[in-house]
């Protein structure tokens, strides 16, 4: 998260604080340590540092729950990128998803189950060991906070791990985990709502449920509700389209039996929008790249005498991707590798031509229009139909 302070490293998780939760260490320590000076035996500062015990404890409570997530991804070989507490709790950020539902299913429940365990650890300390009232409040206080912890995180909308749990359900009946993020970023978003709706009526003292931490939280699980929900669309409507479909159709494809003069006159002049052209045989077989900047090293008397396959530069084969990929991996691809560009080759091996960021979002501007288009003629064909 922005402006997260780095503690140090968990079992070589980074580990981080949001400056947000040093404000929620503060009044956790204030409001219970408040709590605690109906104890005659506790004086002075005592109240306030049981208190801060306590807030700590709460804390650990979570990083705890967040430590479950994060050792059960690494077992699946996932790695972990951070923790992060914050006002709302933490945050286990994964490199990346699992592969099986099962596996989604198996990270989501682990903070929860964790959580769950240390409400049955704190409770039976409580109730088994001799302890002096103050601290015996604390302990109680740890184990309410870890029932809590695990019974909200189970509310079926995302970001919450009730909505991860939902997700893999629905990726196992549809095979789809995109399908699955979607319909549980929409119930998230729902529940946001409700939660707001409460939180904005016991402000104005219409309700007795809810307060003003409701209205916040259901703020922020709209919002990421929200966002995991958007992502995942455009992500299934990628995994729907491949390379093929989104190549640039203008894509500067040359043959290497062109002289210099040739390609000069029929490819550069004039046209300013390549200054790489990708470089073929007769049978459209990848044989290279050429930089509109390497003609300058040729004088131009010998142009008509230096042909393309002299100047061709040999192309890495990571530049190239099958006409089959999905363009949901090939904008991995772009993030990962870093590259502007990508060579599309089909079956036989034939060069399709280019793909970039921009021609896979001019093929999503131009779908998202066309379906645009398609539900306004279609409302306008049943308006005809009412009216005849």
């Amino acid at each position: 998260m922005n402006g997260s302070i780095r503690i140090g490293n968990l079992f070589g998780i980074p580990f981080f604080i949001n400056p947000s939760w040093f404000f929620v260490l503060g009044l956790v320590t204030w409001s219970y340590g408040s709590s605690l000076t109906q104890f005659p035996q506790l004086t002075g500062v005592l109240p306030w540092l049981l208190g801060l015990v306590a807030a700590l404890l709460l804390f650990s409570s979570v990083l705890a729950h967040e430590l479950g997530h994060s050792f059960v991804a690494i077992s699946q070989g996932i790695p972990v990128k951070s923790i992060t507490l914050f006002i709302f709790g933490g945050l286990a950020t994964l490199e990346k998803e699992s592969e099986t539902p099962l596996q989604a299913f198996l990270v989501a429940i682990a903070g929860p189950l964790v959580s769950i365990l240390l409400f049955g650890f704190f409770t039976l300390i409580t109730a088994t060991v001799t302890l002096s009232l103050p601290i015996k409040a604390v302990i109680s206080l740890v184990a309410y906070i870890n029932l809590v912890l695990a019974v909200f995180n189970m509310i079926p909308g995302l970001p919450l791990d009730g909505g991860n749990v939902l997700k893999s359900i629905v990726w196992k009946i549809t095979g789809n985990p995109n399908k699955g993020v979607i319909f549980a970023g929409r119930v998230g978003q729902v529940i946001g709502w409700i939660a707001i709706a409460l939180g904005i009526l016991s402000i104005l003292g219409i309700s007795q449920v809810g307060s003003i931490w409701t209205l916040l939280i259901g703020t922020f699980l709209l919002q990421n509700a929200g966002f995991a929900a958007q992502s995942a669309t455009v992500q299934d409507k990628l995994s729907q389209y491949t390379a093929r479909d989104a190549v640039i159709i203008d894509s500067p494809i040359v043959n290497n039996s062109l002289s210099v003069r040739e390609f000069v006159n029929n490819y550069i002049i004039g046209k300013e929008r390549w200054k790489k052209f990708l470089v073929v045989d007769d049978n459209r077989q990848l044989t290279g790249a050429i930089n509109t900047e390497d003609l300058k090293q040729i004088p131009t008397s010998q142009w008509n005498e230096v042909y393309l396959h002299e100047l061709v530069k040999s192309v890495p084969e990571a530049d190239t991707i099958p006409a089959t990929t999905s363009l949901l991996e090939a904008a991995k691809l772009f993030e990962t590798k870093e590259v502007k560009e990508l060579i599309v080759i089909d079956e036989i091996g034939e060069v399709l031509g280019l793909l970039e960021k921009a021609s896979i979002i001019n093929l999503m501007t131009k779908e998202e229009q066309a379906k645009n288009k398609s539900v306004v003629e279609s409302a306008q064909d049943d308006e005809k139909v009412i009216v005849n």
